[in-house]
């Protein structure tokens, strides 16, 4: 199910107008509005509060696969050229530039598929910090790929 019509199908179901629902969420009526119209798209802490305001899993929303995959298209800009053996030879050669906690967390998020929580219990950080972190090395490899370092 798209997350469009997921939340407009949940949010209907609890009988919350888009205003009630963004004072809950604490975002404004115009930008549940446009994800219900699909014109724009929750980023994942989001998808997992709304998961969380109606009790239901996250994959009641999305694909957790699309999601990931979403995190990591931005970082591979629009007509780059991939090494012959493709994205994992890339990302192969860009773990190897990180850190072992950076890489780990890095595996741990896009491999494992594990939410931040998980992650942020794992290796006793904040989960903020684990955002953080993932913000950051997602935008190394945006820029190494950028400037032909992979």
């Amino acid at each position: 199910m798209e997350i469009a019509n997921a939340i407009a199908q949940l949010r209907t179901a609890e009988q919350l107008s888009q205003k009630e629902f963004a004072d809950r969420l604490f975002v404004s009526r115009e930008l549940v509005s446009k994800w219900e119209l699909g014109e724009r798209r929750p980023d994942y802490a989001t998808i997992e509060r709304i998961a969380g305001l109606f009790g239901v899993p996250i994959e009641r929303l999305i694909d957790r696969n699309d999601l990931l995959f979403r995190e990591l298209e931005g970082c591979i800009p629009k007509g780059a050229t991939l090494p012959a053996k493709g994205l994992p030879a890339l990302l192969d050669r860009f773990l190897e530039t990180l850190s072992p906690r950076d890489a780990n967390l890095f595996l741990n998020r896009y491999y494992y598929m594990k939410k931040a929580p998980e992650i942020a219990k794992k290796y006793g950080l904040k989960e903020n910090h684990v955002r953080s972190i993932l913000s950051k090395t997602r935008k190394k490899l945006k820029k190494a790929v950028k400037e032909g370092k992979l």
